[in-house]
């Protein structure tokens, strides 16, 4: 499959880059100036900013100035020859530019065509302008991310972008699927705030449920009863005491039987009752040993625990490294770009990671010489 890509910062190249890892080509056309994220740094790599070469491998890059009739003429040739077509421009942009679904599918009848924005293709908020940052705000997952009485906090990651990356990349493959059967083209309509809005399913549908607002906590109000990071002797823990016989299981590895066994503990409706006793009874003890410690004997247990990694120890386990999940990828010239995997495995394989990401207009002469 044959993408033609014009989509720029995270959200489009990270579904484009999704797509690619599955085996499809992209062709990633840019401004002559590039993809804004060219410029998102320190930290650069070899000239690369290391935000862009996350999100841009196995792409080859095509630079054209679309103010220019021969480029226009170029991108019109390229379309004929694929199979999708996806930008990240707002509404009135793809219209100015000839970029819309209807100027798209008039070049090619059948062709997937898929916009991300961040309010979606219509609607009063259609044409603004969006980031992740702000559909975060939207979305209502700031407002209930942080400390209990503290500020409103973003995600530490660009949530939003790589939602609704991944909502384009598995809604690309199902029009692809449905088009082998229908011969028929679709447009896709992804909007970063409802991406991230999703995400919120079990709190909005909690709300809508019960007419309880979730509030800022710092994690502790989880419909589990112990669902939450707790300190030990060293560093902290996470705990997740989602079940009856997790319960009962966690509190005979705790030495204490009898406590857990209490009928005011008997369900998870009862412990969220008695949530802060129960929290401060759980603290007390485990200041008593070292995290590692905690882990091996919950690990023993079978309790669902584990630590609160920095992301130089996320990069260094083990564990991760051993499934494929981080690799390096090597340009002729011996410039090396870190990257990070799917985390999917199909027929016990790890995804085959084909080329580096593109410098800027690299490819004009491989791709356009084939047009």
């Amino acid at each position: 499959m044959r993408i033609v890509d014009l989509t720029t910062s995270v959200a489009g190249p990270y579904g484009t880059m999704l797509l690619s890892d599955f085996g499809a080509e992209v062709i990633k056309v840019e401004r002559p100036s590039g993809d804004d994220a060219r410029q998102w740094g320190p930290p650069f790599l070899d000239g690369q900013a290391l935000w862009f070469a996350s999100v841009n491998r196995n792409k080859k890059s095509v630079a054209l100035d679309l103010r220019q009739e021969e480029a226009r003429a170029s991108l019109t040739t390229l379309i004929e020859g694929a199979d999708v077509f996806i930008t990240n421009q707002p509404p009135d942009v793809q219209r100015k530019l000839g970029l819309d679904y209807e100027s798209i599918k008039a070049i090619r009848e059948d062709i997937i065509f898929v916009s991300i924005t961040g309010f979606g293709l219509s609607g009063p908020r259609a044409e603004l302008t969006c980031y992740d940052l702000i559909a975060e705000g939207y979305s209502g997952i700031m407002d209930i991310t942080g400390a209990a009485g503290g500020k409103p906090q973003k995600i530490g990651a660009p949530a939003a972008d790589m939602l609704a990356g991944q909502d384009a990349a598995m809604a690309t493959m199902a029009a692809l699927m449905d088009r082998q059967r229908t011969k028929q083209g679709h447009k896709i309509d992804i909007s970063l705030v409802e991406s991230m809005t999703r995400f919120l399913t079990c709190r909005i549908s909690s709300y809508l449920g019960s007419g309880d607002v979730p509030v800022r906590s710092g994690g502790t109000d989880s419909v589990i009863a112990i669902y939450q990071p707790f300190d030990t002797a060293d560093l902290p823990i996470n705990l997740g005491l989602g079940s009856d016989p997790i319960w009962t299981r966690f509190w005979k590895a705790m030495g204490d039987e009898e406590y857990g066994a209490r009928p005011e503990f008997a369900s998870n409706a009862k412990r969220r009752e008695a949530r802060a006793e129960i929290v401060d009874r759980i603290q007390e003890i485990l200041l008593t040993r070292s995290r590692a410690e905690w882990l091996a004997l919950f690990a023993t247990a079978r309790v669902p625990a584990g630590p609160i990694n920095r992301v130089d120890e996320v990069a260094g386990d083990a564990e991760l490294q051993a499934r494929g999940l981080f690799f390096a990828l090597e340009d002729d010239a011996g410039n090396v770009s870190p990257q990070i995997g799917l985390g999917i495995q199909v027929d016990d394989s790890i995804c085959v990671p084909r080329s580096v990401p593109p410098r800027l207009g690299e490819h004009n002469d491989e791709v356009l010489g084939q047009t």
